[in-house]
């Protein structure tokens, strides 16, 4: 067994734990950082050790330098809640804990860093998921109510219409022909989600290429599709058929958005340690759609991953529904934010194998 009171199995704890943790000796000088602080901060502890804290905090709040001071000098713990830390990667909204350790020789205080973005994050993934559940349940309970009686439905009006003599009357037969077709292409679009995806390695960016040209030809010449691109990303291992219907069913989303004039971004980056349910990917690209239209009702805002939910009159509300469906069984999750002028759909997607 390892000796417990070793500094190595001390650093082992505190590496493994969810916050980031920081040392400020008397000066105020990094003297410690754990891992999860060097993800967060996206620094080298060799290279940020020694840094005064106001390198290494970027906060909205200036007084944070003050507080750690003065939880030195009266040995009282203070927690700040809600302080903005402008990190490299985005800004990041964070509770931070300081507490002094008096110590005659070389008195420190300890600063932990707790991530309040993850936690709603993690709340909101779970009510996505929650939401996507329940569309399961739905598609397949529609599927089995809708098809049998549709099947009999067109078969009947095929045999009225071979009975029938007046044209007058046969227009009517082929409405119900005509609509029963439609009404079976929607549930075979209801149920494409259920096929399981053939997983290869694949690059994102062709992907988006392929979606970026169906929908350009598709919308009007007032609709700009802008690439934002990051070239460093690797391959990922997934379904390209379905990655592709996914990833259209929200960019045609968010040109039918825009109307006759609107920009369209569709951005990717890397992100780390990312939580998708109660799983966390040590590497994800994330894929944003971002458009400048009026944005999404507020009042449909929750339910919009639900099946049948639209904001337009024209809409089937399964779009949304089967491109989350289809990023889940790629291990991934599809979110939205939205404001007038600027909705984005943000699609996660893990990196490495273990979803497959």
């Amino acid at each position: 067994m390892k000796d417990p009171h070793s500094m190595s199995f001390y650093r082992r704890i505190l590496d493994n734990l969810a916050d980031a943790v920081l040392l400020f000796d008397a000066s105020l000088s990094l003297v410690y950082i754990n891992m999860p602080g060097e993800i967060l901060f996206a620094v080298s502890a060799r290279h940020v050790l020694g840094s005064a804290a106001q390198s290494v905090f970027s906060s909205s709040d200036a007084s944070l330098d003050a507080d750690m001071r003065r939880a030195l000098e009266s040995g009282v713990s203070l927690t700040k809640r809600n302080i903005v830390l402008s990190l490299p990667s985005q800004p990041t909204t964070v509770n931070v804990t300081l507490t002094p350790i008096l110590d005659d020789l070389s008195p420190s205080v300890l600063v932990q860093v707790q991530q309040v973005d993850r936690h709603l994050r993690i709340s909101m993934e779970e009510q996505l998921l929650a939401q996507q559940n329940a569309a399961k349940m739905l598609l397949r309970g529609l599927a089995h109510e809708i098809k049998n009686p549709l099947g009999g439905l067109r078969g009947a009006a095929q045999l009225l219409d071979k009975e029938l003599t007046d044209e007058e009357q046969r227009e009517y037969t082929k409405i119900i022909i005509e609509e029963s077709d439609r009404l079976q292409s929607l549930v075979d679009r209801m149920l494409a989600p259920n096929k399981p995806p053939h997983i290869s390695q694949l690059n994102i960016h062709r992907v988006l290429e392929r979606v970026r040209q169906l929908v350009q030809v598709e919308a009007p010449p007032g609709v700009r599709l802008v690439r934002d691109y990051d070239p460093s990303i690797p391959s990922l291992y997934g379904d390209s058929n379905q990655l592709i219907q996914a990833i259209l069913n929200v960019v045609r989303n968010a040109a039918q958005a825009v109307g006759n004039q609107g920009e369209i971004t569709i951005r990717t980056r890397i992100h780390r340690q990312v939580t998708i349910g109660h799983q966390r990917h040590p590497l994800a690209v994330k894929i944003d759609v971002i458009d400048d239209g009026p944005g999404i009702k507020p009042e449909i805002m929750n339910q919009i991953f639900y099946p049948m939910v639209t904001g337009r009159a024209d809409g089937t509300g399964l779009g949304l529904s089967i491109a989350q469906s289809l990023i889940s069984q790629h291990g991934g999750l599809v979110e939205c934010s939205s404001l007038p002028g600027k909705t984005v759909f943000s699609i996660f997607l893990p990196l490495e194998k273990e979803h497959e």
